[in-house]
């Protein structure tokens, strides 16, 4: 028998040692992987061969929006544009419109980037809208003069160490940039950086550009995660489809579903 407070020597140690273990165990298990690498050093963007798939998947703790609309220097018919856009929910992608830049990666459903090295391509598929994918040139290539404008632009990309850069120009005004409604003009030019810190995490930023709509560049920033095991599955978008069951309300809640997340 032992006073109330005092444990014997043995069994204290056996529980200092057991909190220590277990504190080391959950600061290991915190510690997240390194980012792949191939042959050459560098990270892969997306799963290394022979390892499974996956997709990224934004990360909406973060908060969305993920630029100051206090801070951007409109020009006035911009920020017009920009507030009537607040007053409904009638988004180009979620009426089945292809979004390119910033857009493609804000899909809850997930985005795979794939790099075909012997082809000098990467590609980025989107789940969700119009279910397509956007293709960057990784051959050296520049912009052409004369080109007709689209949705996705034409995109140009490249390594800077462990950072892929893509920088895109080509762009028509059928569609938002982002969730909110940016507007933009067919001079927009669009830098991105993407670069994997580890295993899980993909840090995403942007540079818009577009001196008929701003004073001055846009910067915004976004975090998504590697969902291992996800793949991309069939979407379904039909033209003309103002599917009032995925807009939202004011407190930002869906419309007759039980799901926050729209398309």
């Amino acid at each position: 028998m032992h006073q109330s407070g005092y444990y014997p020597l043995p069994r204290l140690l056996l529980s200092v040692a057991l909190a220590l273990l277990l504190t080391t165990h959950a600061a290991t298990a915190a510690e997240p992987s390194p980012a792949p690498r191939n042959a050459e050093g560098r990270v892969f963007i997306s799963n290394a061969p022979g390892q499974p798939m996956g997709l990224w998947v934004p990360d909406y703790s973060t908060g969305i929006p993920f630029f100051n609309v206090e801070e951007i220097a409109f020009k006035p018919w911009a920020k017009g544009l920009f507030d009537a856009r607040q007053t409904h929910d009638l988004e180009p992608h979620a009426r089945c419109k292809p979004s390119g830049a910033m857009r493609q990666l804000l899909t809850p459903y997930g985005v795979e980037i794939l790099e075909i090295t012997s082809l000098q391509r990467l590609f980025i598929f989107d789940i969700g809208g119009p279910h397509t994918y956007r293709e960057v040139f990784m051959d050296g290539r520049t912009h052409p003069q004369d080109f007709e404008p689209t949705n996705y632009g034409h995109n140009i990309g490249w390594w800077d160490g462990d950072t892929l850069v893509i920088d895109s120009v080509g762009y028509n005004t059928d569609f938002w940039f982002e969730r909110m409604g940016l507007p933009h003009t067919e001079a927009v030019h669009v830098t991105e950086y993407f670069s994997r810190p580890d295993q899980n995490t993909l840090a995403y930023r942007f540079v818009m550009e577009d001196p008929q709509t701003y004073e001055r560049p846009l910067e915004g920033r976004l975090q998504l995660n590697w969902h291992e095991g996800e793949e991309l599955f069939e979407y379904q978008c039909q033209q003309s489809n103002y599917a009032p069951d995925l807009m939202v309300n004011d407190q930002q809640q869906a419309i007759g579903r039980t799901s926050t997340i729209v398309p």
